[in-house]
This record gives structure tokens, C-alpha cells and sequence, in this order.
């Protein structure tokens, strides 16, 4: 059986590539009609001695320390969100068309979904056992509904709750590289107090290195946040789309399914 999604998906790397060849296209030949700089003196400018002082510092790499602890964190969830949609081809509930879900079926569909997943903790599998238990003892299909509807919330908000070592991180990386930062600038203005005694030269290359090692941690801790940030996105984006397409499973083969005696006796009194 196939996973079900909610609409069909945007394809966003194909639209990036589009992107990057508009912009290419429309400012290279700008940059090159303009006279920017050439290959050799980008090459110049950025050596790997000035290379190795912009990646290398105690600001950069507490940095990479936080970034690679949080990418591990983001790999785990979602290896973890793979997993859980192996839940989905399981066949937990009737597939056939036109089958129907009576209240003396909720027990056994609910002990066929525990011995289906192997008591393994999933979201789907939770979801159905909820709702069946639901609809054992009040025989109600908008109490089953109410049941998903609530457990999936339940589900999200453990998601973001989870998430905030990973929130954390991606904050702190931009505060450890404005620390840098203003390690630099200190040192830059600490060097102006020592300007009468030091040649002008030498005053100006420790001053120099000093406001680069400010800019440096700055641009290093903000790359590393974007990124970041980027990947933090598509890891929440499928956990939402998990606890949606489990949702819009339970709604497609269980509470379409559901025999509510309460609602027929309504209609024929």
C-alpha cells in the first residue's frame, strides 16, 4: 500500500537550480562587464593562510562543535521519521473497498495492529489503538474523530518539545561567533592604546588582523546558523508531514469505516 500525502509536493531543488541559473545568467555577464575581480586576484586575496584564519579560532570551532552536534541530533530524527513511516505499508486496517469497521471489531483490529507492529512504539499504530479503544466503549464515530484529532496534537506538540536542544544550538552558534566578534573589536580598540608605542606599520597590520578575526567569527558563525537553520526546516517539515499523513490514514481507512449506531437511530426516529 502506498504512504499517502497530503497534496502533491513542490519540487524545490529543481526550482532552486532554476533560480540559480536566472540569477547567474542575468548578473555574470554584469560582474564581468563591470570589472570585477579577476580569478587571480580572488586567489590572492584568498590564500590558504588567510583561509585557515578565517575557518580556524576558538570562536569557529566551538562553532563546528555545536553545528555537528546538532546535525547529529537532526540525522537521528530523521532516521527516526523513516522509520515510523514504515508503519504505513503494515496494512493495520481493512484496505478493501467497501469494508466496514463494526464496535465488536475494535478489540481484535486493535490487538492485529499491536502483533502487526510488534508492540514497537509508532505513531500510526498509537493513533488506531486510541481510537479503537475509543470506539469500543462509546460506539461513536465523532468520539473517534475527536480521539484522533487530539492525539495528533499530542504527537506534534511532543515533536516541538523535543526540539528545543536543536532550537538552542541554532541560537547559539551566531552568539558564540558575535562573541568573536567582539573579542576583535576589543582587541582592535586595545591596539589604538598602544599605538604611540609601536611603529605605524605594525600598528596597523595588529589592528588589521585583529578586526579580522572579529569579521571572521561573524561570517563563519552565520554561514553555519544558515545552514543550519535550513536543515532544522526540513526535519520539522517531515515530522509535520508524518503526523498528517497518519492522521489522513486514520481518517481514510478508519473513520470513513466506522458503523455508528447512535447516528442511524437518529435518522430513523
Amino acid at each position: 500500500m502506498s504512504i499517502p500525502t497530503s497534496h502533491r509536493p513542490a519540487r524545490e531543488w529543481f526550482l532552486l537550480i532554476l533560480a540559480l541559473l536566472i540569477v547567474g545568467g542575468a548578473t555574470i555577464p554584469l560582474w564581468q562587464s563591470s570589472g570585477g575581480e579577476s580569478r587571480a586576484e580572488f586567489m590572492a586575496k584568498w590564500g590558504p593562510e588567510r583561509l585557515a584564519k578565517l575557518f580556524l579560532g576558538p570562536e569557529q570551532i566551538a562553532c563546528y562543535v555545536c553545528a555537528v552536534w546538532a546535525l547529529l541530533i537532526l540525522q537521528s530524527r530523521y532516521r527516526e521519521v523513516w522509520r515510523q513511516r514504515q508503519a504505513f505499508p503494515l496494512e493495520l486496517l481493512p484496505t478493501e473497498e467497501g469494508s466496514r469497521i463494526l464496535p465488536e471489531d475494535a478489540r481484535p483490529l486493535a490487538r492485529k495492529v499491536e502483533h502487526g507492529t510488534g508492540r514497537r512504539p509508532f505513531i500510526l499504530a498509537n493513533m488506531i489503538r486510541l481510537a479503537l479503544g475509543k470506539y469500543a466503549l462509546s460506539k461513536s464515530a465523532p468520539d473517534v474523530a475527536e480521539v484522533v484529532r487530539n492525539q495528533a496534537d499530542v504527537e506534534s506538540s511532543r515533536l516541538v518539545s523535543t526540539m528545543g536542544t536543536v532550537q538552542y544550538l541554532a541560537w547559539a552558534i551566531p552568539a558564540i561567533g558575535f562573541v568573536g566578534t567582539v573579542r576583535g573589536l576589543a582587541g582592535a580598540f586595545g591596539m589604538a592604546g598602544a599605538g604611540k608605542e609601536l611603529a605605524m606599520d605594525e600598528f596597523a597590520k595588529q589592528a588589521s588582523d585583529q578586526l579580522k578575526i572579529a569579521f571572521d567569527c561573524t561570517l563563519v558563525a552565520l554561514l553555519l546558523s544558515l545552514v543550519l537553520m535550513y536543515l532544522v526546516h526540513v526535519v520539522q517539515r517531515a515530522e509535520e508531514m508524518l503526523v498528517v499523513d497518519a492522521q489522513e490514514y486514520c481518517q481514510e481507512h478508519l473513520l470513513l469505516r466506522l458503523y455508528d449506531p447512535s447516528a442511524i437511530e437518529s435518522v430513523s426516529v
